[in-house]
């Protein structure tokens, strides 16, 4: 009898044992699956810096690559027309959510689904562009981050007028088929008219256009240049800021990325640390909440980065009420 109950005993305390084990020996919950759509692809060195942004916020929140969220990468490479086939490929994937680098992209996204969630991590001007109905409350299947580019572009161009004093004419470089840009033309017209400057707004619709573009601006004699922010011109920021040299230019710029690649300066927000804050829009959809009840977040901080190497090519001396201002720069 006592043996039985022994052997009972024993019985229990062995399923007891393992039943925590067998609790540990579950499925892992739900894999979500992530999908980016940009221009500048994770594998650059730019790219790389950028996307590790998105990846460290993810991270920082508990989701890990090959663990807990898988990542479906699509990158046009500079090539807007093939951002619908991109944005399509994704929604057929039927991913969590989109994540969405520059200004064309989330527009591609939302042509593509009104249902899928799209994290914008970077758009130049969400709600003067028709993307979203306020930065309040959005509404649909969109909201992140904003990078207020029509109102930059004011201060770049006061900037530029501070560190080349004597310039009266300044050359604008844009893209047509960027929707924020005739919003940002509007302000630096406003801008250049206080300032005193006149300027020569040039458009480039792709990289072919570059040199025609370079050419006019010599031949009109400007004395500087704004590149208004656009993903295309920033694939292809290594090119311009060689033909901005070429000729001489002076270049005001948007992201931190345009000065590593030798152009001159930049003014505006660190788009690692807004791609890093796209995160925290990513974690909170795949929590179960909407788009539409996301506002949109603005940048703080903006960042002042002088290339010193290119001032010194240029024959330019960076003037020291710039240079004690300046977040960065690069010897």
């Amino acid at each position: 009898m006592k043996r039985a109950i022994i052997v009972s005993f024993c019985a229990v305390s062995l399923v007891l044992l393992f039943v925590p084990l067998a609790g540990d020996a579950q499925p892992p919950g739900k894999v979500f699956r992530i999908g980016l759509l940009a221009n500048e692809p994770d594998t650059t060195p730019a790219g790389s810096l950028i996307w590790g942004g998105l990846i460290q916020g993810l991270r920082e929140l508990g989701y890990v690559e090959g663990q807990n969220i898988t990542i479906e990468r699509r990158f046009s490479e500079g090539k807007y027309e093939r951002l619908p086939d991109l944005a399509a490929d994704l929604v057929r994937l039927k991913v969590d959510v989109i994540v969405t680098g520059g200004t064309q992209p989330p527009f591609e996204a939302k042509h593509a689904t009104r249902t899928i969630p799209i994290v914008m991590a970077n758009h130049g001007d969400p709600v003067g562009s028709g993307l979203v109905a306020s930065l309040a409350r959005p509404g649909g299947n969109v909201t992140g981050l904003s990078l207020l580019a029509p109102e930059l572009v004011g201060k770049q161009l006061e900037l530029l007028k501070e560190i080349v004093p004597r310039i009266s004419r300044v050359a604008v470089l844009w893209n047509p088929t960027n929707q924020t840009h005739l919003l940002s033309l509007g302000e630096v017209k406003v801008a250049a008219r206080s300032l005193g400057v006149q300027l020569q707004i040039l458009e480039a619709r792709g990289p072919d256009d570059f040199e025609s573009a370079f050419a006019t601006m010599t031949r009109e004699r400007v004395g500087a240049l704004l590149v208004l922010a656009d993903g295309m011109f920033f694939v292809h920021r290594t090119r311009i800021a060689i033909l901005a040299a070429k000729q001489r230019l002076p270049a005001m710029f948007t992201p931190r990325e345009h000065v590593d690649a030798a152009g001159l300066v930049v003014y505006g927000p660190s788009l690692r640390d807004m791609f890093r804050r796209a995160a925290t829009y990513v974690d909170k959809i795949l929590k179960g909440a909407k788009p539409a009840d996301l506002p949109v977040e603005q940048p703080t901080k903006f960042e002042l980065v002088i290339n010193l190497k290119t001032a010194k090519a240029l024959g330019l001396t960076i003037p020291p009420s710039i240079l004690v201002r300046a977040d960065h720069v690069i010897q």
